[in-house]
């Protein structure tokens, strides 16, 4: 098993090797196989950056953020520009009407609601908000709507999984009930947690994923 202070270098060494990170903002310690990750980020992208980051690095049993991000001074928006801007990407990007999410932004924090048929379309509208300039948060509150995933559905992201990578799926058990999806099991490390939570969210129909899932 690797010690905290072996962990403490690769995970510098991930965020050195990440060209969206800027080492100068990020500190980092390690005691029991828990990452802290402090500092002041220059984005929320950044940010999102560094944690995802930290766990990749296989042996971490969990990251604590404890970041402030520090917007540059050409990157400060007022509320409303972002608000209006958020709006449009959803609609370029996303393809969700206006009228179907209500966005509210305090401080550059922007906050989504409303109500989508299927979950793709609720990460793709979060990973789309995160990466813009000028956003310190995003909150997603947007539901999702449509037609109850059937109860075969755990089987077949099941089969998913086993597309993706076989070591996987062998692992993970998946239930589903009334397009609740739960996850349970153990991996290896986050990106196969990812993996398994993308399948999951990926399937026509799944209202919500409960991730069970523990990292060894």
């Amino acid at each position: 098993m690797k010690t905290d202070q072996q962990l403490q270098q690769e995970v510098e060494e991930e965020l050195a090797w990440d060209p969206a990170i800027n080492v100068t903002d990020i500190g980092v310690e390690v005691k029991e196989r828990v990452v802290t990750l402090s500092g002041h980020p220059a984005s929320y992208a950044e940010k999102l950056a560094a944690q995802k980051a930290a766990q990749r690095v296989a042996g971490i049993r969990a990251v604590m953020v404890e970041m402030d991000i520090r917007l540059p001074h050409g990157d400060v928006r007022t509320d409303e520009e972002i608000a209006n801007a958020v709006r449009s990407i959803l609609t370029w990007t996303v393809g969700l009407r206006e009228s179907s999410v209500q966005v509210e932004v305090e401080k550059g924090w922007v906050t989504m609601r409303g109500e989508v048929d299927r979950a793709y379309k609720r990460y793709v509208a979060t990973c789309t908000v995160s990466h813009m300039r000028g956003v310190t948060g995003v909150t997603n509150l947007i539901d999702v709507g449509g037609d109850v995933v059937a109860e075969d559905i755990g089987e077949k992201i099941g089969r998913a999984l086993q597309r993706h990578a076989e070591r996987e799926a062998n692992h993970i058990g998946v239930t589903a009930h009334e397009g609740i999806v739960t996850l349970t099991g153990k991996v290896g490390s986050y990106a196969e947690r990812s993996a398994a939570r993308g399948a999951a969210w990926s399937a026509p129909g799944v209202h919500r994923v409960v991730d069970n899932l523990t990292v060894g």
